[in-house]
């Protein structure tokens, strides 16, 4: 374990969002945080540490910082660092951080890996293959049913999914990736899956390659419009815990998906120590998993944090130190909270930066409401955009509803030109009959 005589100077590897300012602000209260750095930082970041100019996947030069700054413990929270190898890097060279290997991340980096080791380790998922051919892909299509899912097998900014509703939206869809190359070497392999029916949660767990501890179901709402419409985005809003969520549905997922994921992955060589994130469709056949993610997700993050009790340091500690079997997890009793993402105008697609932000202030003060800095940057002492999603407004209540509409009551209070959020977030989940 690290000392706990002296404050700890923490490195954040990270892509500057919501979720790296949520954790950087629950590990301030931390009594043994000490001096923060960020790379990609943000506004609100900056409020918290110091923001560097060097980028998250340029690893070297993160290693070179670590040693010459003494950094007591890094924290590698976003994708594309992960898929890199830099855990393994730093730990090559006796440098202390959290997060899964490359090996162990390539559930996320490679959705067709994913989707194999789910198959052959009877983890719950829908039906797929996989295809490199675009002609093969296309014949595919033709025999199967819609709706049908096309996934990039690569990172792509949670953009690399498309529902299509029909063959020719289907076909569409693969010669933008194919033809295209809308993602890069990421759509290289395309996986094309069954269409799951059912509700959309978030589950996270924390393991340390050997135990793990779940943490609370969320829901994200990924669409960018209202009533889950309009394309994908990296996540517009999440509630946390869910009312309809109850504890045989969570013994079963953790039963049927946690334990086999971490335990096969151990046996074969990749032990996972860190955040595993399945996203799972609640189906009529029970809990199925559509993709995996080996990172804290955004904006499940700012949900967690503001419902977490225990100090994150020492959840980060038992992961690394394999010891998240004596881990206990205390989170706030009777308490919900809600993100609700503020996105630039024209977001997922073009958009532009340097709109000027106002309003923060106003709600600084109120009561269970925390504003967590995502695309935004502070240019001569003036808040602006910079980035798709913006700001995260999130609100904590003794019921969902009341959460949400802390929320946007304090949205009401925040502009910049362009602005859109969505007005639905937790509105199902409020609707569902066991809240």
């Amino acid at each position: 374990m690290m000392k706990e005589t002296n404050r700890l100077k923490i490195l954040i590897i990270g892509a500057g969002g919501g979720r790296e300012h949520a954790i950087a602000w629950k590990i301030s209260q931390s009594t043994r945080a000490g001096e923060l750095f960020f790379t990609r930082g943000n506004a609100g970041t900056a409020t918290l540490g110091t923001n560097l100019e060097t980028k998250e996947t340029e690893i070297s030069k993160l290693i070179e910082f670590a040693k010459q700054e003494k950094i007591d413990l890094t924290l590698a929270l976003s994708d594309d660092p992960l898929a890199l190898g830099v855990v393994d890097e730093f730990k090559k060279q006796g440098l202390r951080i959290w997060g899964p290997t490359k090996a162990a991340a390539k559930l996320e980096w490679s959705k067709a890996y994913a989707k194999d080791f789910m198959k052959r380790n009877d983890i719950p998922t829908a039906k797929y293959e996989v295809f490199a051919d675009l002609e093969k892909a296309k014949t595919y299509i033709q025999k199967e049913s819609t709706p049908i899912v096309i996934k990039a097998s690569g990172l792509a900014l949670g953009k690399g999914v498309t529902v299509a509703q029909t063959r020719d939206e289907a076909i569409n869809a693969l010669e933008q990736i194919f033809i295209k190359k809308i993602f890069g070497n990421a759509g290289n392999e395309v996986v094309i899956e069954e269409y799951l029916s059912g509700i959309e949660i978030s589950i996270h767990a924390i393991s340390d390659g050997k135990s793990w501890r779940v943490f609370p179901a969320s829901q994200d709402h990924k669409r960018i419009f209202d009533g889950n419409t309009g394309p994908n985005t990296g996540g517009m809003g999440t509630i946390a815990p869910l009312p309809f969520v109850d504890n045989a549905t969570m013994k079963r997922i953790e039963k049927e998906i946690i334990e086999p994921t971490i335990n096969s992955m151990a046996k074969e060589g990749r032990p996972f120590a860190g955040i595993l994130y399945p996203g799972i469709m609640l189906t009529k056949e029970g809990p199925k998993v559509f993709e995996f993610n080996a990172r804290f997700g955004d904006p499940e993050t700012q949900t967690y944090m503001r419902l977490l009790e225990t100090d994150i340091l020492d959840i980060v500690d038992a992961s690394v130190d394999g010891k998240i079997s004596d881990l206990k997890i205390k989170w706030k009793e009777n308490t919900y909270a809600c993100n609700i993402a503020l996105a630039s105008g024209g977001y997922p697609g073009n958009y532009e930066k340097g709109k000027v932000i106002s309003g923060i202030s106003d709600i600084k003060n109120e009561k269970d409401i925390i504003v967590f800095h995502a695309g935004t940057k502070n240019e001569e002492g003036v808040l602006k955009t910079n980035g798709g999603r913006v700001l995260g407004v999130s609100a904590t209540g003794d019921n969902l509803q009341e959460a949400v509409q802390k929320a946007y009551k304090a949205i009401e209070k925040i502009s910049f030109e362009g602005m859109q959020y969505r007005k639905d977030i937790g509105r199902a989940a409020l609707m569902s009959k066991k809240t």
